[in-house]
């Protein structure tokens, strides 16, 4: 897309993250995953946004990515994926814009990337209600994440992390039901392990 670096743009929205660490996931301190390597699917839905005078509102966007060790340290593998209810202008905002070519914090975490593996277009569910999250990816990938419960059955959060993928948002801590991706050599299948969820507000550039 033409004059990506000069076109205004924002979004907001929900977003979530499923991995493979066990027990508390060390990453968002900046420590290295549990099981020596992180690999997880991270989804946002667009409830409002704009690339200049194009809307963006109601789409979704996944990464599914391998970091081989502190994802601060980067060096991932990732594959984008693309919600296909976008037409190509709304598909190549959005592939600025995580692609990190578009400015604002997507452009922190695209730094953090080593190998992108694929980019496509395809259907992806993401759906939210009381302490649950839902990301289905076609056929081959999706989390199912439930909030824990704190003190009195409360939510439990993590404020002012140091990796954090919706700054300014306090994590809401979860655990996976299930998680999975098969696709790129991206393969995983697992449940019970660390899951996030929070708002997000990017802008830029």
């Amino acid at each position: 897309m033409n004059n990506t670096v000069q076109t205004a743009w924002s979004l907001k929205g929900d977003y979530l993250e499923s991995c493979n660490c066990k027990g508390a996931c060390p990453c968002p301190y900046l420590g290295a995953p549990t099981e020596g390597e992180c690999t997880a699917l991270v989804g946002w839905h667009v409830s409002r946004g704009h690339f200049g005078d194009l809307p963006l509102d109601d789409l979704n966007v996944v990464v599914a990515l391998l970091s081989p060790g502190p994802m601060a340290e980067g060096n991932w593998r990732v594959v984008l994926y693309l919600d296909q209810r976008g037409n190509q202008q709304q598909l190549e905002a959005l592939g600025a814009i995580f692609g990190g070519q578009a400015g604002g914090h997507p452009a922190v975490l695209a730094s953090l990337i080593g190998e992108v593996l694929g980019v496509e277009h395809l259907s992806i569910l993401f759906e939210t209600s009381k302490g649950r999250r839902h990301l289905k990816l076609g056929e081959y990938a999706g989390a199912e994440i439930k909030a824990i419960e704190g003190q009195a059955g409360a939510e439990v959060h993590i404020i002012n992390h140091p990796l954090a993928v919706a700054p300014g948002n306090s994590l809401v801590v979860a655990s996976s039901q299930s998680l999975r991706h098969q696709a790129y050599g991206l393969n995983f299948d697992l449940s019970e392990r660390t899951a996030y969820y929070s708002p997000f507000s990017y802008a830029g550039p």
